[in-house]
């Protein structure tokens, strides 16, 4: 039978997981979400994701596709793989894609993404909270969230990232476009929100860790557009925790007709 490529939109809390990212101890959202398909698909399962989030860090509408030659409805890829699925992961929505013309590459839940979004939330309070432990990243000197908006100012547009990369990065160049930073902030908890090209390993985690620098008064803004300049990872802050790190949208080309819901301004508006 002809193979279809299914789209998935997936949510779920990064904290009881050693990340997206299947592994032999089995203990990761892919090989949870393998063996739930694999139980609608009655067949193996290999997921492809829009980008592998490390353990901790959370997701409010990962993507990821798979190819099955079974005959099922869309409803049997959401309601009948979440019942095979533990509480902290659930499948939103699924999409058959649609035919590919000629000439045209067919879908991919990474390379046809043309941007992705991050939010990160930040508790700014004396004394951590035991109700939020693992959903945000908490701070307890208090920070100017005036400094470090406009320090993120300097991260706008093309650049090399290099100061902000992981070792163990893997992208084939550290040249992104960093589309919009915001940074809000409501009561004790400030939202920053990024939407960039693409990410590098960590980078997210390292420009926060760099941001709170700022927000503390250690630096001053314009330090951080020397970190960039520098493409120095030893000069930027060290990597931030990732219980507050968010993947919040993925964006696609709108003739690929995907469901998406979350959109990355809104969600914690």
């Amino acid at each position: 039978m002809e193979l279809k490529r299914i789209a998935l939109g997936i949510q779920y809390d990064g904290k009881p997981w050693q990340g997206w990212q299947s592994q032999p101890h089995g203990h990761t959202v892919q090989d949870q979400l393998e063996l739930a398909l694999q139980h609608i698909a009655t067949h193996p399962v290999k997921l492809a994701c829009a980008g592998r989030t490390d353990a901790g860090v959370h997701a409010l509408e990962q993507i990821a596709h798979f190819d099955t030659d079974a005959q099922r409805p869309l409803s049997s890829w959401v309601r009948g793989v979440n019942a095979h699925l533990p509480d902290s992961i659930a499948v939103r929505w699924s999409a058959e894609l649609p035919e590919i013309l000629s000439g045209e590459q067919e879908f991919h839940s990474r390379f046809s993404a043309t941007a992705r979004s991050y939010h990160y939330v930040l508790y700014n309070h004396p004394v951590n909270s035991p109700l939020l432990a693992g959903r945000v990243g908490w701070v307890f000197r208090p920070l100017d969230e005036h400094k470090m908006r406009a320090a993120a100012q300097y991260l706008l547009g093309e650049h090399d990232f290099s100061a902000f990369r992981a070792a163990s990065c893997q992208a084939k160049t550290p040249v992104k476009l960093m589309h919009s930073i915001s940074i809000r902030r409501q009561g004790n908890l400030i939202y920053c929100s990024l939407r960039a090209s693409a990410f590098l390993h960590h980078m997210v985690r390292n420009i926060i860790g760099s941001l709170i620098v700022v927000g503390m008064g250690q630096e001053q803004p314009e330090w951080l557009q020397q970190v960039l300049q520098s493409c120095d990872r030893s000069i930027a802050a060290p990597t931030f925790m990732p219980d507050g790190l968010y993947l919040a949208r993925v964006d696609y080309d709108p003739k690929w007709c995907l469901p998406q819901q979350v959109s990355a301004e809104n969600w914690f508006a």
